[in-house]
């Protein structure tokens, strides 16, 4: 039996048998990552069938409930299908390069962390298209137009960025979505570092896109239209998700001309 191991990037100084760094992280994130890691790195190809729940089980050295959740969220992620009766196929490979940027079993962590960001920032958005003063909008615009600078320049953006996200927050005009968003940083500032840098290894294209969504959400928020302001910031989140596992989906949409439909 194949004994689970784990060694968090976070948490350098544990021991690389330890399964619970200071966040408490769930078995089920650990089997994500090493079945992710499989797949990223070609061990399972799209259209494999994976192991059945009783040999991961055994292979880890884990009860099938954990591995059930953690294929349960590969499938809501879109890298795994399960079919009835049949098994778990692999449905797509994200970059090699994922799990060399981030802790295979934190990316699970991180990708949740969308969840309560798409349902915050789309609504600070619309908020903001209500509420925003002449200064939001020039801090907004400030931030862009500093991340296309850091971009051009050849760096991360990563502050930058923030800085974007951070300003809508404070547009709504209610501090508590500055400060739920601020709660959310340590799996913000890690998910848009690992986009950032998938996307300095791409095309010129993605680069320019990332901005020139955050464009498209503050020129609706500046124009007053809140149901564009929380369509593209929506989009701009989803799109940055899926940056993360599915790069070829990703550069298709982007040569599409892939945008929000209102």
């Amino acid at each position: 039996m194949v004994v689970l191991r784990h060694h968090s990037k976070m948490e350098e100084t544990m021991s690389p048998f330890a399964l619970t760094p200071a966040r408490k992280e769930r078995l089920a994130d650990i089997v994500y990552g090493q079945i992710l890691t499989e797949i990223s790195s070609g061990q399972h190809n799209a259209g494999d069938k994976l192991p059945s729940e009783a040999e991961l089980s055994l292979r880890f050295g884990v009860s099938r409930p954990v591995v059930r959740e953690a294929l349960l969220r590969l499938g809501s992620d879109g890298l795994v299908q399960s079919r009835r009766g049949i098994g778990t196929f692999v449905s797509k490979k994200p970059s090699t390069r994922l799990t060399e940027l981030a802790d295979s079993s934190e990316l699970s962590w991180y990708l949740r962390a969308f969840e309560p960001r798409i349902v915050l920032e789309t609504e600070a958005a619309r908020l903001a298209a209500e509420r925003r003063t002449r200064a939001d909008i020039e801090r907004a615009r400030t931030a862009i137009e500093e991340l296309r600078v850091a971009i051009a320049a050849g760096e991360l953006g990563q502050a930058q960025d923030i800085a974007f996200h951070e300003a809508i927050a404070e547009a709504a005009g209610n501090d508590f979505f500055g400060a739920l968003l601020n709660d959310l940083r340590a799996p913000v500032t890690q998910t848009m570092n690992i986009g950032l840098e998938l996307a300095r290894g791409r095309s010129a294209g993605r680069r320019l896109r990332i901005i020139e969504e955050h464009t498209r959400v503050l020129d609706a928020i500046a124009a007053g239209d809140g149901e564009a302001s929380a369509s593209y910031m929506k989009y701009h989140l989803l799109q940055a998700r899926a940056a993360l596992l599915d790069a070829q989906h990703l550069e298709a949409s982007q040569a599409l001309g892939g945008g929000p439909q209102r």
